[in-house]
């Protein structure tokens, strides 16, 4: 029950990528965050998210992923630490390999009741989301462990995955931001509420996760990734961290394309 928790740890950060939206922060702000790692003493600059994320023409396609946990950091330690923070020193530097794909194939246009389509792209490119869903859940949970995943079809920051033990994550993701620093490169910041729902207990806690790619050369991304972790109000510790991060944790990803 321990490893699993763990993996279930591992996972809930990586699937963050699957999400976003249209909207940008101001120009540099994202950037100067990672040059600002491990020094978080607040939440990013992010507006409440809306629809999809829209990806550069180049992360176009089918992935193999990996990515590698390279540093782990709890700020406010000894005082406070997430549980398995520890533990999870055994995935430094360790590759976890899945597939991803995006494409324009899968955006689906949402309802915007008595809204105008702000929308500068008419065929914008976008994550699949069930597959890169399913491919991450079982690299990190395992087959056995991952029934399903679920996304609204109302609501696209909105997934559930299904797991063994009548367990449930439910990610909803309330705020995101873009920069686009050169051509080559793309910046994306998003904020995720999670519940963790169990027949034995439910747990709640919110996740930044900021991610640079760039492009190295074609069917060749490289990425910095890094998640932070934010206590819920729930939490007896909440006042104490305020909006501090209470671990955070960067990570490497590369991306080569399927050659089909």
């Amino acid at each position: 029950m321990a490893n699993f928790r763990l993996l279930l740890l591992q996972f809930c950060l990586l699937v963050l990528i699957l999400f976003g939206v249209e909207d940008n922060v101001l120009a540099g702000s994202l950037k100067d965050r990672f040059e600002q790692f491990p020094y978080w003493n607040n939440r990013p600059p992010v507006a409440i998210a809306r629809g999809d994320l829209y990806y550069p023409e180049w992360m176009a396609g089918e992935w193999e992923a990996t990515s590698t946990l390279i540093e782990q950091v709890a700020p406010l330690a000894p005082d406070i630490v997430t549980p398995g923070f520890e533990d999870n020193q055994q995935y430094l530097n360790k590759a976890i390999a899945f597939r991803v794909r995006f494409g324009q194939e899968y955006f689906i246009p949402q309802k915007r009741l008595f809204l105008p389509n702000l929308s500068r792209v008419e065929n914008p490119v976008v994550a699949d989301r069930v597959f890169n869903g399913k491919n991450i859940a079982k690299a990190y949970l395992g087959d056995n462990n991952v029934f399903d995943v679920k996304v609204d079809p109302d609501n696209p920051n909105k997934q559930i995955t299904l797991l063994r033990g009548e367990r449930r994550l439910i990610s909803t993701v309330t705020g995101r931001g873009t920069e686009t620093p050169q051509p080559t490169e793309f910046i994306a910041t998003e904020v995720t509420k999670q519940l963790f729902r169990s027949p034995a207990r439910i747990y709640l806690n919110e996740v930044e996760t900021t991610s640079d790619y760039k492009l190295i050369e074609p069917g060749k991304i490289q990425a910095e990734q890094i998640t932070a972790i934010y206590l819920s109000p729930q939490d007896p510790d909440y006042f104490q961290a305020s909006d501090r991060p209470v671990a955070i944790y960067r990570y490497r990803l590369s991306l080569r394309k399927n050659k089909l």
